[in-house]
């Protein structure tokens, strides 16, 4: 682990932390579901309007982990939250406290930011990655369930009529 750096992602990192987006889609069996590409993630991240943030694990030289997150709120709280969207390390650097050293790393932003929280969604199946985040000190929280509208579902939901309301345009 000594030869291992934590650091936020820059510019020039978006085509290897694009290819690890790839990777770990690989690994959820969802490649089908990555269509989006290095040049909308650069934008995004380094762009006019900063959508999320990213920090790297970097060991001799190669990137071999990232955790890409973005804040939250939290009304209950009043205050910021932090929520990772996704954590992975290549198969072959795993087992050697990189993911450990990247939860760190966000956990020591969330307290220099303020944050209430930091969380985060774990796929049901992924017992290695459940069993590493309960070492970690997460709760593994079953009463709650994610609600996610995509695609088509956006543009019907955006699209339905009120009926009954009266609702102004901002």
């Amino acid at each position: 682990m000594s030869d291992v750096t934590i650091r936020f992602a820059q510019r020039e990192d978006c085509d290897a932390i694009f290819s690890l987006i790839q990777a770990l889609a690989e690994y959820e069996k969802l490649s089908d579901a990555v269509t989006g590409d290095a040049l909308a993630l650069k934008e995004h991240l380094f762009g006019m309007h900063k959508f999320a943030e990213v920090i790297l694990a970097i060991c001799n030289a190669q990137t071999v982990g990232f955790a890409l997150f973005l804040h939250n709120y939290s009304t209950f709280l009043t205050k910021p939250g932090i929520y990772l969207e996704d954590l992975f390390v290549l198969s072959e650097y795993r087992r050697l406290g990189i993911g450990k050293a990247l939860l760190s790393k966000l956990a020591q932003i969330a307290l220099e930011r303020n944050c209430g929280r930091l969380e985060w969604s774990v796929l049901d199946w992924n017992e290695p990655a459940i069993e590493f985040y309960r070492r970690m000190g997460a709760e593994i929280l079953g009463e709650w369930r994610i609600c996610r509208v995509t695609g088509t579902a956006i543009t019907n939901l955006a699209t339905l009529s009120n009926e009954g309301a009266s609702i102004s345009n901002l």
